[in-house]
């Protein structure tokens, strides 16, 4: 019996510590993507029951803190109904030539990104595409270190600036 009531007053604890710290930016980021003060609450309390599954079952590797791992779960589930929502979205609704403006606005944006070489394009597709680690984006492209790779990260992103800059570009001219 004492077990029981230890067991919930852990849970408890558990569930208003990590509510504290973790809704109100998981709050932001769903009302930030489209969603509603309900939409957020309805998808935090579903993290948090998948969250707590995942701990009960047992040993889970959680590589970030639980807070982090939460707010993944979180984003996780509002993507996945964003998802399915736009799925059931009528054609008749929906505006082609956006689709259009954008496919034009990406190209002009990789053509600027070309400007700074293969080996950049690469570097920068697998930390902003891909979502590499730095420690695994310096071993795939052999540089000695972390650092190593975020400088030239950088770098590559100068050569970009440097780009938009000599030609005088606003963001209004990607939005052609």
């Amino acid at each position: 019996m004492a077990t029981t009531l230890n067991i919930q007053a852990w849970r408890e604890e558990l569930f208003i510590t990590l509510y504290k710290k973790t809704f109100p930016a998981s709050a932001r980021y769903i009302c930030k993507m489209g969603g509603t003060f309900d939409d957020a609450k309805d998808i935090f309390q579903d993290a948090l029951v998948i969250y707590y599954e995942k701990v009960i079952a047992g040993p889970a590797q959680i590589n970030n803190s639980d807070t982090a791992y939460l707010l993944g779960i979180a984003r996780h589930l509002w993507l996945k109904r964003l998802k399915h929502n736009d799925l059931k979205r009528p054609l008749d609704n929906y505006d082609f030539e956006d689709e259009h403006e954008q496919a034009a606005s990406a190209n002009a944006i990789m053509a600027y990104l070309e400007t700074a070489g293969q080996r950049c394009m690469e570097l920068l597709r697998a930390f902003y595409y891909d979502k590499l680690a730095v420690k695994d984006i310096a071993a795939l492209f052999g540089y000695a270190g972390e650092r190593s790779a975020t400088v030239q990260k950088y770098k590559c992103l100068e050569k970009v600036r440097v780009t938009v800059k000599q030609k005088a570009l606003t963001y209004e001219d990607f939005l052609e």
